[in-house]
């Protein structure tokens, strides 16, 4: 019998934090079918999951290619219509978020739901929820550790973009899914926890996300706006690397990002003016209902 859902974790030498987001999966009331997926761990991570956990799905890599990689071999692995993806640092609080969740998949507009989700060892705030029952809420982008998306339009829109390598490959998804004619909503279940892992590297994150936040422009900006938003993009990124305190590689991801206009130029694909001003429109005033929003949507391409 095919599942109804599959959640999917990417994991990296995390063993002793992944064993609390597996627990959290498998005791789903929706039952669903749970993928770990290994990138070349070396600290017992396979061997942990085929001692403790029999009924999970392991799919393991000697070679570490990175998160993006191992999210879309992740999705060509599932069975289920629903992939649900969480980070290895992160966990399930209540049985019933998938199944709560696959519920508000009640519209063949809605490619994605943006779970509700809370970042503890920061704060309470409860990042992505709807604000009510009164609509269908939608927003711009989800997070990478708190989504499901419909594995057949993830399929056909070819994933995420492996080239990005690490950070910014959920808003360039979102992206093509808006001008498929697709949105992402945002949920009301109960929410997902991120510990955010000590062990993150930062210095990748600064460099990757300032470089792909380029390459977003470069890719799908229309070309009557796209030195405005580069300029912008520039300025917000030497801006962050101020605040952060982390100049270094952010400036440095910044420059490869130019850099690699030249080298990926044939892959520039903009979208069309009135998806980049319902994009935008989205980042700035989200959530907005799809009842306001469907007449500006283009017709559905997946």
């Amino acid at each position: 019998m095919t599942p109804t859902a599959t959640v999917a974790i990417v994991t990296k030498n995390r063993k002793d934090e992944l064993q609390t987001a597996i627990r959290s999966a498998l005791a789903q009331s929706a039952s669903p079918e749970v993928i770990v997926v290994d990138d070349g761990s070396s600290d017992g991570t396979s061997e942990m999951v085929r001692r403790q956990f029999s009924p999970v799905k392991l799919i393991r890599y000697e070679e570490s290619q990175g998160l993006i990689v191992r999210r879309n071999h992740a999705a060509a692995a599932a069975s289920a219509p629903i992939i649900f993806s969480i980070d290895d640092d992160a966990e399930f609080t209540s049985a019933r978020t998938v199944e709560q969740t696959l519920a508000e998949f009640d519209s063949p507009r809605i490619g994605a739901v943006a779970i509700p989700c809370i970042e503890p060892k920061k704060s309470n705030r409860v990042f992505q929820q709807a604000p009510d029952a009164s609509d269908r809420w939608v927003t711009d982008c989800f997070i990478g550790t708190s989504h499901a998306l419909r594995r057949d339009v993830f399929t056909k829109l070819g994933g995420y973009r492996a080239r990005l390598v690490h950070q910014g490959e959920e808003r360039d998804y979102c992206l093509r899914m808006l001008a498929a004619g697709l949105i992402v909503r945002l949920g009301s279940a109960d929410p997902i926890h991120h510990y955010e892992s000590p062990k993150r590297d930062f210095s990748r994150m600064d460099y990757y996300g300032r470089r792909n936040d380029v390459l977003f422009a470069w890719h799908y900006v229309p070309r009557a706006l796209l030195l405005t938003h580069l300029a912008g993009t520039t300025i917000n990124a030497l801006r962050s690397a101020w605040q952060a305190g982390r100049a270094w590689n952010m400036t440095r991801g910044t420059s490869a990002g130019y850099a690699d206009i030249f080298r990926f130029s044939s892959e520039r694909a903009p979208v069309a003016d009135s998806v980049y001003r319902l994009h935008r429109r989205l980042k700035k005033k989200s959530p907005l209902t799809l009842s306001s929003i469907e007449a500006d949507l283009p017709r559905i391409a997946c």
